[in-house]
């Protein structure tokens, strides 16, 4: 059986299954038909849909639900992440899961609400004060929407952390004919929840370690603040107990970078050129190499779904035995620089497009002459 879809819709069905039970959104182009969805589809399941009055609210309230035990979402483009930057500090500093929606749009500021863009790269991951780790996922096909939403939920739920899905418009707004057996149905994770008895909300040691949850207004004492803390929610400004904090923080993150890496990979022998892509350039990618395959022309391809932390043995793996990496995004080379750092004694080249259209199959085999 094949189906006829858009991005948003299998964001949504991929929210459900993973057992999502509360969203709050505000209206914005390309992501509103998931507040649409989702509004319609959540009550039938005993869940909670809102609109918000703004995107501050709406992460606000998935952040109070997710404390109270609920899985949450919410969905907007570029603008909307802005006004979500503080909150979405204050769910790394609370250890909130929760999973933002982000169909990427051209920018900056409004730019334009209907035009293709990957410009949110590089804001997706400092997108809030003190530098922390973001876990952002990039879906590059229908199918993926679902099922890197489903993951969204498990990493958010495994980790205690805010994780981002990187969508963009073309993904999100443009239906594809999807087999049936293209939906991914990976397991559901949960939180660890807290065992009865004394209850330590923030847990440090081991520094990795992603301490037990317990809901807000449960049995256990739950304290929650954006300031530094210490193991039980307390405010301090010691500094042996602030640092164990911090490290704590980034630590639980980047000690899980090879677990969180995933990337598709086509090496082919004795190829010289790697084009390497993510999110909807990935489709121009993959023809553009198909083509000069037809040619005669080995090429591999790789295409990056978890964009932060940086997959880097992966890629590293990737650039083994080649000479040159073609990097093709909507925006000014963003993921680039990051190729470039880890691409050391190789050539990088970025074929790039800021003007609303998509990169075409011919504009990357040019770039390979």
């Amino acid at each position: 059986m094949r189906e006829y879809v858009d991005g948003n819709e299998a964001i949504v069905r991929g929210a459900l299954a993973a057992g999502c039970t509360f969203f709050a959104g505000y209206p914005i182009t390309p992501a509103t038909s998931i507040l649409v969805h989702l509004l319609r589809e959540l009550p039938k399941l005993g869940g909670i849909g809102i609109q918000a009055e703004d995107e501050i609210s709406a992460l606000g309230f998935c952040i109070g639900a997710s404390l109270a035990g609920r899985k949450a979402m919410t969905a907007t483009s570029g603008p909307g992440l802005s006004l979500m930057s503080e909150h979405i500090g204050l769910a790394i500093m609370g250890e909130v899961p929760v999973v933002i929606v982000d169909c990427q749009r051209m920018g900056p500021a409004t730019g334009g609400a209907t035009t293709a863009s990957q410009g949110d790269v590089q804001f997706a991951r400092w997108v809030t004060p003190g530098g922390y780790p973001m876990v952002v996922l990039c879906p590059s096909s229908v199918p993926e929407c679902y099922s890197l939403t489903r993951y969204a939920f498990n990493l958010a739920e495994r980790l205690r952390t805010p994780v981002i899905l990187l969508a963009d418009k073309e993904i999100c707004t443009t239906l594809s004919t999807v087999d049936a057996a293209a939906w991914e149905n990976t397991p559901v994770e949960n939180r660890t929840l807290a065992a009865p008895g004394p209850f330590v909300p923030y847990r440090y040691a081991p520094s990795a370690a992603i301490p037990a949850f317990a809901p807000v207004g449960g049995p256990q004492i739950m304290r929650f603040t954006g300031s530094s803390h210490d193991e039980r929610g307390h405010l301090t400004k010691n500094a042996t107990t602030v640092g164990r904090l911090n490290q704590h923080l980034r630590a639980k993150i980047q000690a899980r970078r090879d677990e969180l890496a995933i990337v598709k990979a086509d090496l082919q022998p004795g190829a010289r050129t790697l084009l390497l892509s993510y999110g909807i350039s990935a489709g121009s990618m993959l023809e553009a190499a198909a083509q000069a395959r037809k040619r005669g022309q080995a090429v591999s391809t790789l295409i990056i779904h978890s964009l932060w932390p940086v997959p880097d043995r992966p890629i590293l793996a990737a650039l083994g035995g080649v000479e040159r990496v073609i990097v093709i995004e909507l925006n000014h080379g963003q993921y680039l620089r990051e190729i470039e750092r880890l691409a050391v004694g190789h050539q990088v080249i970025g074929v790039n497009r800021v003007d609303g259209e998509l990169i075409t199959p011919d504009e990357i085999l040019a770039a390979m002459h």
